[in-house]
Protein backbone atom coordinates (compact mmCIF):
# COMPACT_ATOMS: atom_id res chain seq x y z
CA UNK A 1 0.00 0.00 0.00
CA UNK A 2 1.43 3.55 -0.70
CA UNK A 3 1.90 6.07 1.57
CA UNK A 4 1.33 8.83 0.03
CA UNK A 5 0.34 10.77 -3.46
CA UNK A 6 2.12 11.99 -6.46
CA UNK A 7 1.78 13.89 -9.48
CA UNK A 8 4.62 14.06 -12.47
CA UNK A 9 4.41 17.10 -15.18
CA UNK A 10 6.78 16.52 -17.92
CA UNK A 11 7.43 20.20 -19.75
CA UNK A 12 8.91 19.51 -23.17
CA UNK A 13 7.78 21.26 -26.44
CA UNK A 14 9.23 17.91 -28.01
CA UNK A 15 6.73 15.56 -26.18
CA UNK A 16 3.63 18.14 -26.73
CA UNK A 17 5.12 17.32 -31.01
CA UNK A 18 5.29 13.95 -30.31
CA UNK A 19 8.77 14.10 -31.68
CA UNK A 20 10.19 13.05 -28.59
CA UNK A 21 9.41 9.94 -25.68
CA UNK A 22 8.55 10.82 -22.30
CA UNK A 23 11.38 9.05 -20.88
CA UNK A 24 11.82 11.18 -17.96
CA UNK A 25 8.27 10.96 -16.79
CA UNK A 26 7.76 7.17 -17.14
CA UNK A 27 11.76 6.98 -15.32
CA UNK A 28 10.07 9.46 -12.51
CA UNK A 29 6.66 7.34 -12.22
CA UNK A 30 8.58 4.33 -11.82
CA UNK A 31 10.59 5.39 -9.03
CA UNK A 32 8.04 6.88 -7.00
CA UNK A 33 5.87 3.24 -7.33
CA UNK A 34 8.60 1.79 -6.20
CA UNK A 35 9.63 3.74 -2.80
CA UNK A 36 5.41 4.20 -1.19
CA UNK A 37 4.03 6.29 -3.70
CA UNK A 38 0.60 6.42 -5.93
CA UNK A 39 1.42 8.28 -8.95
CA UNK A 40 -2.66 9.52 -9.53
CA UNK A 41 -1.38 11.51 -12.09
CA UNK A 42 0.63 12.46 -15.26
CA UNK A 43 0.32 15.18 -17.74
CA UNK A 44 2.98 16.93 -20.53
CA UNK A 45 2.85 20.64 -21.05
CA UNK A 46 4.81 22.57 -23.67
CA UNK A 47 7.65 24.53 -22.58
CA UNK A 48 6.79 28.33 -21.14
CA UNK A 49 6.27 30.28 -17.65
CA UNK A 50 1.89 30.16 -17.94
CA UNK A 51 2.35 26.81 -19.35
CA UNK A 52 3.77 25.70 -16.29
CA UNK A 53 2.32 28.16 -14.11
CA UNK A 54 -1.47 26.99 -14.79
CA UNK A 55 -0.75 22.84 -14.61
CA UNK A 56 0.95 23.37 -11.65
CA UNK A 57 -1.93 25.51 -10.12
CA UNK A 58 -4.20 22.69 -11.35
CA UNK A 59 -2.15 19.73 -10.15
CA UNK A 60 -1.83 21.30 -6.23
CA UNK A 61 -5.58 22.40 -6.16
CA UNK A 62 -6.71 20.51 -2.90
CA UNK A 63 -4.07 18.13 -3.46
CA UNK A 64 -1.54 16.87 -0.21
CA UNK A 65 1.05 14.69 -2.00
CA UNK A 66 3.97 15.49 -4.07
CA UNK A 67 4.17 17.04 -7.66
CA UNK A 68 7.26 16.62 -9.54
CA UNK A 69 8.28 18.35 -12.52
CA UNK A 70 10.98 17.08 -15.59
CA UNK A 71 12.32 19.39 -17.92
CA UNK A 72 13.00 23.15 -18.94
CA UNK A 73 15.37 24.19 -16.07
CA UNK A 74 18.38 24.77 -17.94
CA UNK A 75 19.67 27.70 -19.58
CA UNK A 76 17.96 27.02 -22.91
CA UNK A 77 15.87 30.08 -24.17
CA UNK A 78 12.32 27.67 -23.56
CA UNK A 79 13.42 26.44 -19.99
CA UNK A 80 11.50 28.57 -18.15
CA UNK A 81 9.88 25.62 -15.57
CA UNK A 82 11.52 27.49 -12.65
CA UNK A 83 9.56 30.79 -13.05
CA UNK A 84 6.45 29.34 -13.79
CA UNK A 85 6.70 27.42 -10.29
CA UNK A 86 7.86 30.36 -8.58
CA UNK A 87 4.38 31.96 -9.87
CA UNK A 88 2.54 29.44 -7.99
CA UNK A 89 4.94 28.41 -4.72
CA UNK A 90 3.77 30.35 -1.42
CA UNK A 91 7.09 29.53 0.42
CA UNK A 92 10.24 27.91 -0.92
CA UNK A 93 12.22 25.20 0.29
CA UNK A 94 15.65 26.04 -0.88
CA UNK A 95 17.04 22.65 1.03
CA UNK A 96 15.29 20.27 -1.41
CA UNK A 97 16.78 21.82 -4.26
CA UNK A 98 20.36 22.99 -2.40
CA UNK A 99 19.84 18.64 -2.41
CA UNK A 100 18.80 17.65 -5.71
CA UNK A 101 21.67 20.14 -7.46
CA UNK A 102 24.41 17.92 -5.41
CA UNK A 103 24.01 14.94 -6.97
CA UNK A 104 26.37 15.59 -9.93
CA UNK A 105 28.85 17.76 -11.31
CA UNK A 106 25.78 18.96 -14.60
CA UNK A 107 23.57 20.21 -11.42
CA UNK A 108 24.92 23.35 -11.11
CA UNK A 109 23.27 23.85 -14.20
CA UNK A 110 20.28 22.94 -13.47
CA UNK A 111 18.23 26.14 -12.48
CA UNK A 112 15.41 24.03 -10.60
CA UNK A 113 12.97 24.82 -7.98
CA UNK A 114 11.57 23.51 -5.09
CA UNK A 115 8.65 25.16 -3.01
CA UNK A 116 5.20 24.78 -1.26
CA UNK A 117 1.86 25.23 -2.74
CA UNK A 118 -1.11 24.50 -0.14
CA UNK A 119 -0.62 20.59 1.40
CA UNK A 120 1.89 20.11 -1.68
CA UNK A 121 5.48 19.81 -2.45
CA UNK A 122 6.86 21.05 -6.06
CA UNK A 123 10.25 19.89 -7.08
CA UNK A 124 11.96 20.67 -10.63
CA UNK A 125 13.81 18.45 -12.01
CA UNK A 126 16.19 18.54 -14.93
CA UNK A 127 14.98 16.64 -18.42
CA UNK A 128 16.99 13.68 -18.69
CA UNK A 129 15.61 10.28 -17.31
CA UNK A 130 19.13 9.92 -15.41
CA UNK A 131 18.92 13.44 -13.88
CA UNK A 132 15.34 13.23 -13.02
CA UNK A 133 15.65 10.26 -11.25
CA UNK A 134 19.09 11.23 -9.41
CA UNK A 135 17.11 14.61 -8.29
CA UNK A 136 14.46 13.45 -6.86
CA UNK A 137 16.06 10.17 -5.08
CA UNK A 138 18.59 12.98 -3.11
CA UNK A 139 15.56 14.15 -1.51
CA UNK A 140 12.60 11.54 -1.56
CA UNK A 141 13.67 10.05 1.94
CA UNK A 142 12.57 13.30 3.76
CA UNK A 143 9.94 13.70 1.04
CA UNK A 144 7.12 11.40 3.39
CA UNK A 145 8.14 13.33 6.73
CA UNK A 146 7.57 16.91 5.11
CA UNK A 147 4.17 15.73 3.51
CA UNK A 148 3.11 14.86 6.85
CA UNK A 149 4.00 17.76 8.49
CA UNK A 150 2.43 20.27 5.44
CA UNK A 151 -0.88 18.00 6.26
CA UNK A 152 -0.79 18.97 9.75
CA UNK A 153 -0.24 15.41 11.09
CA UNK A 154 1.94 15.28 14.72
CA UNK A 155 4.94 13.37 13.68
CA UNK A 156 8.26 12.88 15.39
CA UNK A 157 11.57 13.39 14.39
CA UNK A 158 13.57 10.79 12.36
Amino acid sequence: MADHEAKIVTVSDGVIAGTREDLSGAALEKLLSETNFTVVDRSVVADGVASVAAELARLSANFTGLVVTTGGTGFAPRDQTPEGTREVVERDAPGLAEAMRLVSPLGRLSRGIAGIRGHSIILNTPGSPKGAVECLEAVLDVIPHALELLAGHPTSHP
